[in-house]
């Protein structure tokens, strides 16, 4: 069964795609660029997936797996790569989700991250959180920062992740990575003796609860440097989160402690991009004086337009963030309304864009590309339209709940 695996996982690989899915009934599918594509005719059989996920856990897992039908592993395959391994039950049934993990951790210019993260990361202590939903590419954006930081700065990097997925090697840098049911027994106990192994950055993989929330802001309060990822839409929502982790009579201490320890919240989504690929669109928030300010009194909803004015500071909104890659024709108009926080307003904002005459052939760093140019055609009809149906304008941006789609990231 195990060549079985490697069969669709070697199809995958040469289609470049994202994940790869199991399920009873179903043909074995991969998501490449955001498109399911069947990768066999014949459908899963049922107890075909049992005998395939019971081939890659060892006995320990099992045990686990037969008392709890959920599984998190990883796997190496040599010529392969590496990947994430979900296990678990439904109707009765077993399903698979395996998701590729780069073994190259590509840089922040390749991802195009905005230069202020480079900075944010060089930070000696504070918070930073990674927030998206599922297939974001959160982790892999985290994991390229942690390396700008290993190639940059000398110090002790701990990572504590379920499971250990991009693997770093020490370079100024000496990075411990501890993976959870193998190199710990679970996060709590691995946090808990954090401290003793004397880190300059710790990288909790993925807040989960308020114990969790409790540990990250106390390793930030004693001088170091604490990344983790959260699932949320963006910035507002993902404070908004922290906040419904603990009961009220909590939130104005917490507040303190976030305005305190806060440096930055980077949201990320990844749309299609005109050439059938994907690119990120991301949001930044900094910990600077006003939003400090802001947090420490409660006033989350006011956040976002201090970050629509803060773009000499390197702040910017998701719509920010999409107007400019539609403004460079990386992505369609359609795209990138479909996943503004505020279809109206970004509409508006390309419409009166389409509207200025561009230099002929002109691309934003100068240099002539026609394939570069935003559809500037579509902007003015779509925008017109979407003012026009009130149903459309719902802004989300402050919306406090949780993301459903949330899993792993």
């Amino acid at each position: 069964m195990s060549e079985e695996l490697d069969k669709y996982l070697e199809k995958m690989v040469e289609l470049e795609g994202a994940d790869l899915f199991l399920s009873t009934n179903a043909r074995p599918s991969s998501k490449v660029h955001g498109k399911m594509v069947p990768l066999a005719d014949d459908v899963m059989v049922r107890g075909r997936i049992k005998e395939i996920a019971y081939a890659i856990m060892n006995e320990k897992q099992i045990r686990e797996f037969e008392e709890r039908p959920e599984m998190n592993l990883a796997l190496s395959k040599p010529g392969l790569g590496r990947f994430r391994v979900n296990i678990f039950r439904q109707r009765h049934e077993y399903s698979m989700v395996i998701r590729s993990i780069a073994t190259e951790i590509p840089d922040a210019k390749s991802l195009g991250l905005p230069k202020v993260l480079k900075n944010l990361i060089m930070e000696k202590r504070g918070l930073i959180l990674f927030v998206g939903g599922t297939g974001s590419g959160k982790s892999t954006s985290l994991a390229s920062l942690i390396d700008h930081r290993n190639r940059n700065s000398s110090g002790h990097i701990i990572t504590i992740e379920d499971p250990v997925e991009f693997v770093h090697s020490h370079k100024q840098s000496i990075i411990n990575q501890r993976e959870v049911g193998v190199d710990t027994l679970n996060y709590e106990d691995a946090l808990e003796n954090t401290l003793r192994q004397a880190p300059d950055v710790i990288l909790i993989g993925e807040i989960r609860s308020a114990e969790t929330m409790e540990y990250a802001l106390a390793f930030a309060e004693t001088g170091h440097l604490c990344l983790s990822t959260l699932h949320a839409n963006n910035a507002n929502q993902a404070l908004g989160r922290i906040i419904n982790f603990f009961p009220q009579e909590r939130h104005n201490q917490l507040f303190l402690d976030l305005s305190l320890n806060m440096k930055g919240v980077i949201s990320q989504r990844l749309l299609p991009t005109k050439d059938g690929k994907r690119a990120a669109a991301i949001e930044v928030l900094l910990g600077s004086p006003r939003v400090n300010d802001m947090i420490k009194h409660g006033r989350i909803d006011e956040i976002k337009e201090v970050m629509e004015k803060s773009a000499n500071q390197g702040m910017q909104t998701f719509d920010m963030a999409l107007f400019n890659l539609w403004k460079t024709g990386k992505i369609k108009a359609e795209d990138a309304l479909k996943n503004s926080d505020s279809k109206t307003n970004l509409a508006l904002k390309m419409r009166l864009a389409a509207q200025k005459k561009p230099e002929a052939g002109a691309t934003p760093d100068g240099q002539s590309d026609e394939s570069e140019q935003p559809d500037q055609a579509s902007a003015p009809k779509m925008a017109l339209s979407l003012e026009m149906d009130d149903e459309d304008d719902k802004d989300d941006s402050n919306s406090t709940h949780d993301d459903p789609s949330s899993t792993n990231g």
